[in-house]
C-alpha cells in the first residue's frame, strides 16, 4: 500500500514540475494550471495530462 501512495505522490510532484516548467502563451495560464493541480490533485493531474500539455508549448 505504501508503494501506491509513493507512486501517487511522485506523479503529483511531477505534474506540478511539468506545469511550472512549461511555457504558456498567456501570462495567467501557468498560474491557473498550478492552482488547478494544487487544489484538485487527482482531477487536476488528469486534466493537465489530457488537456493542459496540448495548450502549453515546450
Amino acid at each position: 500500500m505504501f508503494g501506491l501512495g509513493f507512486l501517487g505522490l511522485a506523479i503529483y510532484v511531477y505534474t506540478i514540475y511539468d506545469v511550472v516548467s512549461s511555457k504558456f502563451a498567456g501570462n495567467n495560464d501557468k498560474l491557473v494550471w498550478v492552482f488547478i493541480v494544487i487544489f484538485l490533485p487527482l482531477i487536476g493531474t488528469i486534466l493537465w495530462f489530457l488537456m493542459g500539455r496540448k495548450t502549453a508549448s515546450r
